[in-house]
């Protein structure tokens, strides 16, 4: 069994069947979430596994809402007119750096990301009930860094929540998105 399945399975899933799972993912009552590890090449395991995952969480009396950060990103640049041909277009015309520039800022103010999820949440979400799976974190990189999606959604989700991230340990709050980027070491949610 690898490092993250038995993270998966002999933590981050017994934290989770608790009756009340948010003092065993956060130490903050504003921020009932985690955050779980995996390397960026296991991503199509981690998705099978999530699946099983969810589907003992449900067997265990849990609801499960997953969101796509890959189809939050895609409906905020659909919103602001922006296709594949668009983007390919001004990556052509105006270079990558730009383009992804102007993802970014798309992601960050006309559609805010943390908006998008949160939206997504259903409106009858109870913390002893509910479970929100944050997953495709990886379709954003190197747009936009997960540390400030989780700081804004900061108050916005008051059920327990896990942002499966792609990405590498760096110490004991740091982390290397996509095991690329210079670590982030500003986390606080908790890192399975």
């Amino acid at each position: 069994m690898t490092d993250w399945k038995e993270r998966l399975t002999g933590q981050l899933e017994l934290a989770l069947k608790q009756g009340d799972p948010r003092p065993y993912i956060s130490a903050y009552h504003d921020m009932p979430y985690a955050i779980f590890r995996y390397p960026p090449e296991d991503e199509f395991l981690i998705r099978q596994e999530m699946g099983l995952l969810r589907t003992r969480l449900e067997q265990a009396g849990k609801r499960v809402t997953t969101i796509s950060l890959a189809e939050c990103m895609t409906a905020a640049l659909e919103a602001e007119g922006l296709d594949t041909k668009a983007l390919a277009d001004a990556e052509k015309s105006v270079g990558l750096e730009a383009t992804v520039e102007t993802i970014h800022q798309v992601i960050s103010e006309y559609c805010p990301l943390d908006d998008l999820v949160a939206s997504r949440i259903p409106p009858d979400v109870t913390p002893l009930r509910d479970i929100v799976f944050i997953v495709r974190a990886g379709a954003l990189f190197p747009i936009y860094r997960t540390s400030s999606l989780l700081e804004q959604l900061k108050g916005k989700v008051h059920v327990p929540a896990v942002l499966f991230y792609p990405g590498e340990l760096d110490g004991a709050a740091g982390l290397r998105f996509m095991g690329v980027l210079d670590a982030e070491h500003n986390y606080r949610p908790k890192i399975f």
